[in-house]
Formats: structure tokens, C-alpha cells, sequence
């Protein structure tokens, strides 16, 4: 079974994480900042990866280091749950509606990390959540975990449904990413032999 843990504390997030690639899409979220554990709910269901996120950070500032810092964990635990890659698909894509917002997904699980944005969010807030950090978490996401990841928004007026659309888009791309196919579980999807 392909999981990971992770750890990490600093002086403005301490953070505990813990995923497990082959789930049911259980979360136990906590991270001080109400619409992101929604977001990461969100995320673990779609995604079907079963995930655990304590996080005490400095939400008194604002939750731009919450935010960062649980992606670059995520990211990090995405890496070291997936090893050698061997038998992944690589590849996966999905595009999500959430009632006005239609948002597509692509990933490829390359080694070369890097998220490749394009929203039209209308609201600087959601609540008391930055929309700008939507964009912040994929960024962080992408560059720890090695997945090169594109979003585009095709439609939307709310944030609300726009954020969602994203991570769930995500979600649903990185699961077709990550599955291993029976057929090639000894092989990397990759003619240089490695990711």
C-alpha cells in the first residue's frame, strides 16, 4: 500500500500529515482555516485518497502560511507515497462542473514540478480565505511533489464554486495519475526509462 507521513514545523505552521494513495477518500482535516479543510475534504473524496491534516499555524496573521505549508507537505507526501512510479498511469485529466463553474484539470506525473494556472476568481475573499491562495496551494503542490499540473477556468461567476471546482478537478485528475495498471506494475511510463 503506497502511503506517507510527514512532518514539518516551523516558526509560523507546525504540521502533521498523512496520506494513503490507495483509499476510500477518508479525511481527518484540521487546519485552523474552515474553507480550506473543506477544500482538502473535498479533495480526499474525489481524489479517494484517505488523508489526516493537523496543522497549528499562525492564523492570526492570515492563512497564507496555513495554506502554503499544507501543500508543500501534500506535495511532499504525494512524492514519497508514489516511490519509482512503476505502473502509473502518468497521465490524468478531468473537467468538473460546480453548478456555473466548469473548471479542467490536466497532470503528468514528470518529475518536473510545476502548476500552470488560469482563474478568473471575481472576489478577493471567500469567507475570511484569500482566493489569490488557491493559486498558492497548486504552486506549492506542484513543486514538492514533482506533478506538473495545469487549471483552467472555461466558466464562473462565484469563487466559491470556482475554488471547489478546482480542487476537485484536481482531485479527480491526480487519481487517474496515480492509478497503477495490472498490466505494466513493473514498468515506468516514461521511453527514458525513469520520472
Amino acid at each position: 500500500m503506497r502511503s506517507a507521513e510527514i512532518e514539518r514545523k516551523t516558526n509560523e505552521t507546525d504540521i502533521k500529515l498523512k496520506l494513503v494513495l490507495e483509499g476510500t477518500g477518508v479525511a481527518e482535516i484540521a487546519t485552523g482555516c474552515g474553507f480550506l479543510d473543506h477544500m482538502l475534504n473535498l479533495f480526499s473524496c474525489h481524489s479517494k485518497i484517505d488523508l489526516s491534516v493537523a496543522c497549528v499555524g499562525d492564523t492570526e496573521v492570515d492563512f497564507h502560511h496555513t495554506t502554503e505549508d499544507v501543500a508543500i507537505c501534500l506535495g511532499q507526501a504525494y512524492k514519497k507515497a508514489l516511490g519509482e512510479k512503476n505502473g502509473i498511469g502518468r497521465y490524468g485529466d478531468a473537467t468538473v462542473p460546480m453548478d456555473e463553474a466548469l473548471i479542467m484539470t490536466a497532470v503528468d506525473i514528470s518529475g518536473r514540478g510545476g502548476c500552470y494556472c488560469s482563474l478568473d476568481i471575481p472576489t478577493a475573499k471567500v469567507g475570511d480565505f484569500d482566493t489569490e491562495l488557491c493559486e498558492e496551494f497548486w504552486q506549492a503542490f506542484a513543486r514538492e511533489s514533482g506533478i506538473t499540473i495545469h487549471i483552467r477556468q472555461l466558466a464562473g461567476k462565484n469563487a466559491h464554486h470556482i475554488i471547489e471546482g478546482v480542487f476537485k478537478s484536481a482531485a479527480r485528475s491526480i487519481r487517474s495519475a496515480i492509478f497503477v495498471h495490472p498490466n505494466s506494475s513493473n514498468s515506468i511510463p516514461s521511453t527514458k526509462g525513469s520520472l
